[in-house]
């Protein structure tokens, strides 16, 4: 019992989101007669939800900086009626136009991150007026009309992996993707493994380590499976793809550099963090910065599926980004909250729209459905920390990410930030 207790981290609680995501998937394959764990309809949910993921790694690092953003969904749709009118009429390449879109995303973050760090008026009210101030430009910009964009800009939305290769009956980019995953977690997990015994802690046995590379490889060969048997054209989404290079990229950022100990050491304790040396307010300007550039990214990605920029774009967008975040982990109050567990929680709200629409329930009762899955995951999350227990998701960055393989270790770097601040530049991670 003791050792299946460490193969789930010490705690199953803290596996409450996934479990949740797992029973959500099952239920809907019972109830739709199998139709959810469908190539078509797995490949389709993530080229539908990319963009509110996207949002949701960047509004993690926001709130866990203790703020709130509510202009990501008209940032997002400013950003893409711009890019759309300068490929149509400035005759802009469409290349070009992907990095004018994360141009001006840099810039408008720049704007609100200046508001907010160095005049120190409240992120919620400077990103308030910032969501009426870029509804409003979208709207003037794009005269309320649909600007379409061409076929070889919609890739970055709609685009799939290409075939090479032999004729396997797979896709043979979206299978090698898939092993290499596995690579990368078996890699992990050894490297955790030689890591612990070098500092001389306590090494769980091998077999748990196996076992547990087992379920993980199973899991991501069998999804592999799915993404490479869709119907002809399609494999794995290139949308998906920015998505899991995004997730490298912060997840790493967050839990493995100085800034991002730096942004969990301001949201814990802004006045000890300064104390430290921590520079708050150029924390609060790159995080306000970030957020719009992956805003602006996620509605170039929408623009794309979609074929063409409207007026209505982003509209409660950023509600949903606010929700994954907080089904994910994260903490109301700041410096708590993980990229992976935001991720997940922004599939857990995936799924249940997915399935409730295959199921043929209306959008009032989804709605309404939604809202209670957003307050009971964050009172069991609360709950569970005020029983002096880790977060529902700390073992994803634990076990895989260079963190600590003690169970029930409240003080772990992903729990405990500003613990974490403390050691700062001493630890090597």
């Amino acid at each position: 019992m003791n050792s299946l207790k460490r193969m789930f981290g010490g705690n199953t609680r803290q596996f409450g989101m996934i479990f949740a995501l797992i029973a959500l998937i099952l239920f809907f394959q019972w109830q739709t007669g199998g139709n959810t764990l469908t190539p078509t309809n797995v490949i389709n949910l993530f080229n539908g939800n990319a963009y509110i993921l996207i949002l949701a790694i960047g509004m993690v690092l926001v709130i866990i900086a203790g703020h709130i953003d509510l202009s990501v969904g008209s940032v997002a749709a400013f950003a893409g009626v711009v890019v759309a009118i300068s490929i149509r009429d400035w005759g802009i390449p469409w290349y070009l136009g992907i990095v004018l879109g994360l141009v001006l995303g840099a810039l408008i973050g720049a704007w609100q991150g200046f508001w907010v760090a160095y005049v120190g008026i409240p992120a919620f009210i400077v990103t308030l007026a910032g969501m009426l101030l870029f509804r409003g430009a979208n709207q003037y910009v794009g005269e309320s009309n649909t600007i379409p964009v061409p076929e070889a800009f919609q890739f970055i939305g709609a685009g799939y992996l290409p075939e090479v290769g032999p004729v396997t009956g797979y896709n043979n980019l979206t299978v090698l993707l898939g092993l290499l995953a596995v690579g990368f977690f078996v890699y992990q997990e050894f490297s955790n493994r030689r890591r612990t015994a070098q500092i001389g802690s306590e090494v769980q046995p091998l077999w748990i380590s196996v076992a547990k590379l087992v379920l993980l490889a199973a899991a991501i060969l069998y999804v592999t499976s799915l993404f490479a048997t869709g119907r002809p054209g399609t494999s794995f989404p290139i949308p998906g793809l920015i998505l899991a290079v995004l997730v490298i990229i912060f997840a790493f950022i967050s839990n493995k550099t100085v800034v991002g100990r730096h942004v969990y050491a301001v949201g814990g304790n802004r006045h000890a963090a300064e104390l430290s040396g921590v520079q708050s307010k150029r924390v609060n300007f790159l995080v306000m910065m970030n957020m719009s550039i992956l805003a602006a990214l996620a509605g170039m990605i929408f623009v794309g599926r979609s074929t063409a920029s409207g007026p209505f774009d982003g509209v409660g967008w950023e509600l949903d980004a606010i929700a994954a975040v907080f089904i994910g982990g994260a903490a109301v109050t700041g410096g708590v909250g993980t990229v992976i567990g935001s991720v997940i929680g922004g599939l857990v709200m995936a799924v249940l729209n997915n399935g409730l629409q295959l199921m043929g329930i209306g959008a009032d009762m989804t709605q309404i459905i939604k809202g209670l899955v957003l307050l009971i995951a964050v009172a069991f999350d609360v709950y569970n920390k005020s029983q002096g227990k880790p977060s529902i998701i700390g073992l994803l960055t634990r076990n895989f990410g260079g963190g600590r393989n003690k169970p029930d270790a409240p003080s772990a770097p992903e729990e405990n930030p500003a613990a974490r601040e403390a050691v700062g530049t001493k630890q090597v991670l």
